[in-house]
């Protein structure tokens, strides 16, 4: 399964702590992307674009890791 612990130096992390970083990195890189491309007036309520794409990139790379590791 794709959510099972992590053990580094006796301490467990979740994978969800490393999905989310990834979602995080790919949130900034889309963002930046679409204000050189669109601009900055271009998108309305800003911050809720952006949580939204970070929910959206998170849920996205947790169900293809999950996908990848439980078909191996």
């Amino acid at each position: 399964m794709g959510l099972q612990e992590i053990a580094v130096g006796g301490i467990f992390i979740s994978p969800l702590l490393i999905y989310a970083l990834f979602g995080f990195i790919a949130t900034i890189v889309l963002r930046s992307l679409l204000h050189w491309v669109v601009g900055q007036r271009a998108l309305w309520y800003e911050a809720w674009f952006d949580v939204s794409l970070f929910v959206l990139f998170t849920a996205g790379i947790t169900f293809l890791f999950s996908f990848l590791l439980e078909s191996t």
